[in-house]
């Protein structure tokens, strides 16, 4: 069944409520630790990642905004619990990270 709802997800660009969880985060994401705090579809810590793709949808300075933003950590933008700096993340796995995110814009 979750193979049918990615396929139709793929297809079709549309996100279903409920579906897109953890399990669908690239596994870059979940041994970094950014499962414990962000979701692909709603807010647990920090905010749902589809929010953070739709936020900067269109933003042509977002992947430098996003990158600087998981190696520095931060607070403000989504309230104020603040972001930890994740400076051992390498850049090219930060980049992979911010590409998914922001593919993630509707």
């Amino acid at each position: 069944m979750k193979t049918i709802i990615a396929s139709v997800v793929a297809a079709t660009g549309l996100m279903i409520a409920g579906v897109s969880m953890a399990a669908d985060m690239p596994a870059l994401a979940k041994k970094s630790g950014c499962a414990n705090c962000h979701a692909i579809d709603k807010k647990v810590v920090g905010p749902a990642w589809q929010d953070v793709a739709n936020k900067y949808k269109g933003d042509a300075g977002a992947a430098d905004k996003l990158i600087t933003k998981i190696a520095k950590g931060g607070s403000g933008v989504w309230g104020a619990v603040p972001m930890p700096a994740q400076p051992k993340l390498s850049e090219a796995d930060n980049k992979e990270l911010v590409g998914f995110i922001l593919g993630l814009a509707k």
